[in-house]
């Protein structure tokens, strides 16, 4: 009984290794391999958009926050400009709209100022939401075509699995779950590839609807700003009186 329990425990090893990943890229041949490498390929750029992207959104809703506490303390908007940092994309609204409103003054034909404002602002927030975006659509070609290029690995491994059955000219379950097991590994590994950049892509895209949204009511309120010579401009949130604890930290 013993001797039966050993030779099963030393056998179950050498039949795990006959099954995973590395046999079924042999089994598949250089086809299941190339498409398991643009797998690899795929994941890690997706990975690396994802981080990069969510880097840069952080920044810019940081950025938003600086806009709020400093900008509208200044007395101008140049002044206002300058207290923010020099790469922020809120920097580069007001720097626009800084630079049409000179620009209109040198048109010969008729524009009215608040449209030429409204068109330069708004290409502006145009080239920001685009950068923003740069990189999503990959996300979302990888989301949609990473299952279709597992299963084209699992098609083709089971293909050559039951070639090799044939030839073999047996057909015993034993001879068959091996192979076709493997070759499921390929749809398996798609999946793991799209649902992360399927993820990905809905949760960055949200974030950039608010960083749109909030640019647009900033470009709004400068255009205000300007049109009407600086005297309509947001509410501007009390500062806390220096020397003196915020509310949140009184005593009890």
């Amino acid at each position: 009984m013993s001797i039966l329990f050993l030779t099963a425990a030393g056998a179950a090893p050498e039949a795990a290794a006959q099954f995973g990943l590395i046999p079924a890229l042999k089994e598949g041949g250089p086809i299941s391999i190339a498409i398991f490498s643009v797998m690899v390929i795929m994941s890690v750029f997706s990975f690396y958009i994802m981080f990069t992207k969510l880097f840069e959104q952080r920044k810019v809703l940081n950025q938003y926050n600086d806009v709020r506490a400093q900008f509208w303390r200044a007395a101008t908007l140049e002044e206002g400009a300058v207290k923010l940092d020099k790469n922020s994309a809120y920097r580069q609204v007001v720097d626009d709209a800084i630079q049409a409103k000179k620009q209109h003054s040198l048109l010969t034909d008729p524009v009215e100022a608040h449209d030429w404002l409204h068109g330069a602002m708004a290409r502006s927030e145009d080239s920001i939401n685009n950068k923003l975006s740069s990189g999503l659509p990959f996300l979302a070609t990888v989301g949609a075509t990473a299952p279709f290029v597992g299963l084209l690995g699992t098609v083709i491994g089971i293909y050559s699995a039951l070639i090799k059955i044939g030839i073999a000219g047996q057909a015993d379950i034993g001879k068959i779950a091996g192979p076709v097991g493997e070759a499921l590994i390929m749809t398996a590994i798609g999946l793991f590839v799209a649902v992360p950049a399927v993820l990905a892509y809905n949760w960055l895209q949200a974030r950039n609807k608010t960083i749109a949204r909030s640019l647009a009511t900033f470009s709004n309120d400068v255009l205000g700003y300007i049109s009407s010579g600086g005297r309509v401009k947001p509410a501007v949130p009390a500062a806390a009186p220096a020397g003196k604890p915020a509310p949140a930290a009184a005593k009890k």
